[in-house]
């Protein structure tokens, strides 16, 4: 039988506010604040490999990075914050909101850049966490979003880690940096919301974690001890 939501009102939009983790901060993208930083953090040796599935190129210079962060910090939808980790006070890549649908209750995670400070780290874990929270607890959506190239396997398991279900592949599906492009979706709905915080909540807990920063238990393991 379907859901009865006869009472389904439109939710709000996401805005422009501080999100605060335990390692990750989410604050709007702002050119002035962030762009020094956020050009230092997609400047890194290894940046042609970790741009390699984004829609964009990394910054060649400081100068003709500025249209871009003055795109992206006025833009509605992507809604663009920046990511710092919280340890260093520094900036450490960026992440956005996007295919706001108030009307339904949907929305995605996309553009992700996590930059060596916190990629493979518990920030990063937590910076997608934040969303989570946000959109689900804070702003009652229905549904959270993750798509990417279905090449790009380092995505896919990422999404699969943070418990987002796999839907299916819509193929040719776009044309990015002159490739076919077909995509894998993947998602997280409201009612597989609270068993997820759970995992994420004993994961990221100060007490999963050794002197080094080594997870004692992976975030796998608490989402099949919580039924997430």
């Amino acid at each position: 039988m379907s859901e009865n939501l006869k009472d389904w009102q439109p939710r709000p939009r996401p805005e422009r506010k501080v999100l605060e983790g335990r390692y990750a901060r989410l604050e709007p993208l702002s050119a002035a604040k962030h762009g020094d930083s956020l050009y230092e953090a997609s400047s890194v040796s290894d940046v042609g490999g970790r741009f390699a599935w984004l829609p964009d190129y990394p910054p060649e210079t400081r100068a003709a990075f500025q249209p871009w962060l003055d795109k992206v910090e006025a833009s509605e939808d992507p809604l663009f914050f920046a990511v710092i980790d919280k340890a260093s006070g520094k900036v450490a890549g960026r992440q956005t909101l996007m295919r706001i649908d108030p009307a339904y209750g949907v929305i995605e995670i996309g553009n992700i850049y996590w930059g060596p400070l916190i990629s493979r780290k518990p920030a990063a874990t937590e910076a997608q966490f934040l969303f989570m929270k946000y959109i689900f607890d804070d702003l009652g959506y229905r549904r959270y979003e993750w798509k990417c190239n279905n090449r790009n396997e380092p995505s896919k398991r990422a999404a699969e880690r943070f418990g987002f279900k796999f839907e299916g592949i819509f193929r040719q599906h776009l044309v990015v940096k002159g490739e076919n492009r077909d995509t894998a979706w993947y998602s997280i709905i409201d009612k597989e919301w609270p068993a997820l915080r759970r995992a994420y909540e004993a994961w990221l807990d100060p007490a999963n974690f050794d002197n080094e920063g080594r997870q004692k238990r992976r975030l796998e393991d608490f989402r099949a001890e919580f039924g997430a």
